[in-house]
């Protein structure tokens, strides 16, 4: 990755939002410009998927098993995307709590990472003290997620019921943000994204 003079002034640095909101772009871009790793949590995701069976973690295996789901109604497609992230927090917890013992720095981009496991004082023993950064991406215009969605996957043809649940969950994720008193960033302007968070780690 070379060398950086860049020492970042956190640990672990979480990148969360909806789908669609740019964080993949934007946290590669951070990982490069501090020289540090970068893993995605849809990954971990797939990882957990894999090593359990439905029985043990049902949440996490909803859409195999429940193959008409994506009929429900956007908000209960929501809800869905909140349980899983709930069912991944421990797994994110484990995984942050490496990162602060080893002293090694690493960003960790996805939809699941949830505001209340931002804002924890403590992982696993270790006590936060601000080495656990977050900042979550928000995009209220469902449409502009669809367009984002089509310049990323040409081939799916339309998917604006995709981008309304991303809105949904975004606006949930939102207002969590806020609750715990978490920085919220509009993703647009895009060619901004990258200073605007740089500003806000400082």
């Amino acid at each position: 990755m070379g060398e950086t003079t860049n020492k970042p002034p956190w640990t672990v640095l979480l990148i969360g939002g909806a789908s669609g909101t740019g964080k993949t772009s934007v946290s590669y871009k951070l990982a490069h410009h501090f020289g540090v790793g970068i893993t995605e949590v849809d990954d971990l995701q797939v990882m957990l998927e894999k090593m359990t069976t439905p029985e043990e973690q049902p949440i996490l295996h909803y859409w195999k098993t429940h193959p008409e789901a994506d009929q429900l109604p956007a908000g209960q497609i929501v809800d869905q995307l909140i349980e899983v992230g709930r069912a991944m927090s421990p797994a994110l917890e484990a995984v942050i709590a490496s990162h602060i013992d080893s002293e090694m720095p690493i960003v960790l981009e996805g939809d699941f990472i949830l505001p209340s496991l931002a804002s924890q004082r403590t992982f696993d023993e270790f006590q936060n003290n601000d080495r656990v950064r977050s900042v979550f991406l928000i995009e209220e215009d469902h449409q502009q997620i669809a367009d984002n969605y089509s310049n990323r996957e040409p081939l799916q043809g339309e998917q604006l019921k995709r981008a309304k649940v991303s809105q949904l969950y975004g606006s949930w994720l939102e207002k969590e943000a806020m609750r715990f008193g978490l920085p919220v960033m509009p993703a647009r302007p895009w060619d901004t994204l990258f200073e605007r968070i740089l500003k806000i780690l400082k």
